[in-house]
């Protein structure tokens, strides 16, 4: 009794706290996972008034937590003549939706019967196979509850966490007995009108329950593992100390320091097919966490190539890709392509950083057997081969080309072409000061052309139109355009 009045004188001076906002640790909102079921006194001895500042109380309670599987699932079972499921634990999996519910709940009425609510709550909270902390929350006014000792002892027993709120004239002895220790943090005996007082002190002792403690891999290469955990601290109020290291003895530990607002970590450089335990100990000087562990295996190693493909193919190329492109692992790539069954082997070096080349200078409408080869650094080599054929032939698009000197310098050059396929035509000649130069003057002409104006060629110019496909340039046909002379072919 003594421990009662204490309470209450405790609860007294902390009524100057009842008008401030109630700051929500920001580590909430993702910190939790278990089943909370929310056994609401709803018989005719609760005003509707207090009915209606428990639910509120409840609402606030739970505004801060993630909700559905894998974090927190609430349930509402209200005591009456007869027990009522206002909804279970699957039915609501964001705030929105429970808040809602909360809002709309309607008291029964009726008679005190919480041996009944009971025996459905002990249903509920025991007969799942999830291995979560449960906790009934047990919100009452404490008036003739009835023999709840037993109910609520097989509850304990099972592994339910029992916690109890209650209005000043409850029977605090039944009370006592029901809750689960410590007293001091799951019995709170309060004045309806000041409930709100003891919503953090309820709130952490609820997250005290159900912190989900536990470090888990969620993504696993060859060589990197993704680890993530629940947050247990925040940017000003510590950090973490990660260590890994290989179950071989050949390797040492690794050690990291990570924020306190922290929540995932990547593991990189690993060796592959190895098993590793890592830890993970929350450092901070509020409290004393547990240091959290897991055990993993990198997959086996991946070696490129694991994919070659062909595109953009012609009736003399094919353009070769392949992936992943690994730099830091590959020394160089090799190509080798041949005609199939017995055509000559032609090979092609490239340097580690590329991962596609044009292949040049083939047959028309032939079938080649391509070969990608990755040397690594380690020594070892992977190879992969895909088959590819070119393209039939097509008709040649230009099929004449001639030049007709206009002026001085001055050529005008026409051609007929078949349309088909066409891009493009390619135009290319020697200027009058380009036999000098490296590179000759050329120009892209659209498919519908048919003629073009050269001016100040070059003496015995060389004028060459190519067609253009999709797949690159085709052959072309070339004249000289000599002076004084009107037609060329």
């Amino acid at each position: 009794m003594n421990v009662f009045l204490l309470r209450c004188v405790l609860l007294c001076a902390m009524l100057q706290r009842s008008n401030m906002q109630i700051a929500v640790p920001a580590t909430v909102l993702n910190c939790c996972e278990g089943h909370i079921l929310l056994l609401l006194d709803s018989s005719g001895s609760i005003a509707n008034y207090e009915f209606s500042r428990l639910l509120h109380f409840v609402t606030e309670l739970l505004r801060p937590f993630s909700l559905g599987r894998g974090h927190v699932r609430v349930g509402l079972l209200q005591v009456g003549t007869n027990p009522n499921l206002e909804f279970g634990l699957d039915v609501h999996s964001n705030q929105e939706g429970l808040q809602k519910a909360l809002r709309s709940v309607s008291q029964l009425q009726g008679d005190t019967n919480t041996k009944a609510a009971l025996r459905v709550a002990q249903q509920l909270l025991t007969e799942t196979d999830e291995n979560v902390p449960k906790i009934l929350l047990w919100l009452t006014d404490g008036v003739q509850p009835g023999d709840v000792d037993k109910p609520m002892s097989e509850l304990k027993a099972q592994g339910v966490s029992v916690l109890a709120v209650s209005t000043v004239h409850g029977n605090y002895q039944v009370l006592q007995r029901a809750v689960t220790p410590p007293l001091e943090s799951h019995l709170y005996s309060v004045d309806i009108d000041n409930i709100d007082i003891i919503t953090e002190d309820l709130r952490e002792a609820i997250i005290k329950i159900i912190r989900a403690e536990r470090l888990r891999v969620v993504h696993l290469t060859s060589h990197s593992a993704v680890l993530q955990w629940r947050p247990v601290l925040s940017a000003d109020n510590g950090y973490y100390e990660l260590s890994y290291k290989s179950r071989w003895k050949t390797y040492t530990e690794t050690r990291r320091i990570l924020p306190g607002d922290s929540s995932w970590v990547e593991l990189t450089k690993l060796q592959p097919e190895t098993t590793y335990t890592a830890a993970l100990r929350p450092e901070s000087n509020q409290g004393l966490f547990n240091t959290l562990s897991v055990d993993f295996t990198t997959l086996p190693d991946i070696l490129s190539p694991t994919v070659v493909s062909v595109s953009d193919s012609g009736p003399r190329q094919i353009r070769v890709s392949w992936g992943p492109l690994q730099p830091a692992r590959v020394q160089r790539y090799t190509v080798e392509y041949g005609a199939i069954p017995s055509g000559h082997v032609h090979t092609v070096t490239l340097r580690n950083q590329q991962n596609f080349t044009l292949l040049n200078g083939l047959e028309p409408g032939t079938l080649y057997l391509v070969t990608v080869s990755a040397l690594h650094v380690n020594g070892k080599e992977r190879a992969m081969s895909v088959r590819a054929c070119t393209q039939e032939a097509a008709l040649p698009a230009l099929v004449d080309l001639q030049l007709t000197t206009v002026e001085r310098q001055k050529v005008r050059v026409t051609w007929k072409a078949h349309q088909e396929g066409l891009k493009g035509f390619w135009l290319s000649w020697e200027g009058e000061f380009s036999k000098s130069s490296s590179s000759k003057p050329s120009a892209y002409l659209p498919p519908t052309s048919r003629s073009t104006r050269l001016t100040r060629l070059a003496p015995s110019s060389r004028v060459c139109v190519s067609p253009v496909y999709g797949w690159g340039r085709g052959d072309g046909l070339c004249c000289t355009a000599e002076r004084h002379t009107r037609w060329l072919s």
